[in-house]
């Protein structure tokens, strides 16, 4: 999707895609909170993990219910702590996905789901584990937070010096300890698993989503090559003079930027008509700049 970062896309378009990732991601999120953490009370830790665990103390309100307080007073901090201009779409993102979880709770109501889905525990687990992390991983994809924890995140990060990363952890850890006494060790050490996982996964989602290859061509008919990038995959090409160290004859050295399916694209057309040429196709999910993300 490249092609929406680009500056000839056009704005409604940009916002339009904006919007249904972010939500998309919210909605996801919230699937993996109602039907796979809530049913096995897997409190991974965040603001669902917290919910959960208030849901079990007190019954009378349901976790899309404490999302829904606990949301509010961090927003409320935030927004006086930070401003309004800082939190921007966090304070969308904190309320949309309540409103999601609390939506989910009412159909799983009416449905009289009160029960795990399945008699797996592990297969709960992962996918209470891999929903709201690809959900996750959309939302920051597009510039965006799921809110929660991610305002605390930004005060400590503007009002303390502490690690960020070590604090979120430590509140974490004490959701998943507050669980593991409530519903007993086997759940406690299936939350511990959940919170290893959660990071690597969203890591792995967000690289995933980004991914795009770094092609690098040695040849000596580089103007075959270059039209083909321009005009048909519609990217451009960083061009350098070169010589072979072997051959000692002068060679041009192109490096584009393509999404899979182009470096697919490129590698065949250079199999066809330059087999003398040589490429390297590298990884990368960080290509910022003109035709891709903002600087």
């Amino acid at each position: 999707m490249e092609v929406l970062h680009s500056e000839k896309t056009p704005a409604w378009m940009k916002k339009t895609y904006f919007f249904a990732m972010l939500n998309a991601g919210l909605l996801l999120t919230a699937v993996g909170i109602v039907i796979f953490k809530t049913p096995n009370h897997f409190a991974f830790g965040g603001t669902s993990g917290l919910s959960i665990v208030l849901s079990t103390l007190f019954p009378k309100i349901n976790v899309g219910g404490f999302m829904w307080i606990i949301n509010a007073l961090l927003v409320v901090l935030g927004i006086f702590s930070l401003g309004i201009k800082t939190m921007g779409w966090t304070v969308y993102s904190s309320f949309a996905l309540s409103a999601y979880v609390s939506l989910l709770e009412g159909l799983t109501g009416l449905v009289k789901m009160s029960a795990p889905l399945t008699h797996d525990t592990l297969l709960e687990m992962c996918f209470a584990v891999l929903l709201p992390a690809v959900g996750s991983a959309m939302v920051f994809d597009v510039g965006a937070s799921t809110g929660g924890t991610d305002i605390v995140a930004m005060i400590l990060a503007k009002h303390t010096s502490l690690e960020i990363g070590k604090a979120l952890m430590v509140s974490d850890a004490a959701i998943v300890a507050a669980a593991a006494y409530i519903y007993g060790p086997a759940t406690g050490l299936y939350c511990i698993l959940g919170l290893i996982a959660k990071a690597f996964v969203v890591d792995g989602v967000i690289e995933n989503i980004n991914l795009r290859k770094v092609c690098t061509v040695v040849t000596c008919e580089p103007e075959k090559v270059k039209k083909f990038i321009i005009e048909t995959l519609h990217r451009s090409a960083t061009v350098e003079q070169a010589r072979g160290a072997y051959t000692d004859r002068p060679e041009e050295v192109l490096t584009t930027v393509l999404t899979r399916r182009q470096a697919l694209l490129l590698r065949d057309f250079l199999h066809e008509n330059d087999p003398h040429a040589f490429i390297t196709i590298v990884n990368s999910s960080e290509i910022i700049g003109k035709g891709f993300r903002s600087v």
